[in-house]
């Protein structure tokens, strides 16, 4: 199978494991850990210094994540279903993960300008430098598709089919 081909195959699966994998970093690390906001902090209908608006935001928090755990099943069934033998060699490829970054790097760059900018139902730190860390959170989305883009491109050719040794 020719390269362009093989990468045509993983492409769509590894880009929605970057979404949900990136929405999986995303929630754990900023809504969970550092509590920098939630889903809907900076909604003046459930701000989370409340009892009531933190309910929201925790539901809105664990819709999600339901969906970003929906986006990881997704993408690991279809790759799943695209790869019928090699998968070992699938997983260390690069453009398997230069997908992963790609769909991750969209993540950031969709949530980032729905949710900050055009919605502005949270941001990724509320503050008085909030539009800086916002502009960061996109910029790191910009650099993660990049990052990606170069990585899947570089790989070399996977052989899908067959148990040869042609890993990337």
């Amino acid at each position: 199978m020719p390269a362009a081909d093989v990468r045509r195959r993983i492409r769509l699966p590894g880009a929605i494991l970057g979404v949900g994998l990136g929405g999986f970093v995303d929630g754990i690390l900023l809504h969970q850990i550092l509590q920098w906001h939630h889903m809907l902090s900076s909604t003046a209908a459930y701000p989370a210094d409340t009892v009531p608006g933190l309910r929201m935001n925790t539901l809105g928090d664990g819709l999600f994540h339901t969906v970003t755990w929906l986006a990881v099943l997704i993408g690991l069934g279809l790759l799943y279903s695209r790869v019928l033998s090699s998968r070992g060699r699938v997983w260390r490829s690069r453009a398997l993960w230069g997908w992963v970054l790609i769909g991750w790097g969209l993540f950031n760059l969709a949530e980032g300008v729905i949710d900050h900018h055009l919605l502005g139902i949270h941001h990724v730190r509320t503050g008085p430098q909030e539009l800086w860390w916002d502009l960061g959170f996109l910029l790191l989305g910009a650099l993660l598709v990049l990052a990606g883009w170069t990585l899947q491109r570089t790989g070399r050719a996977l052989d899908l089919c067959h148990d040869g040794e042609q890993a990337a």
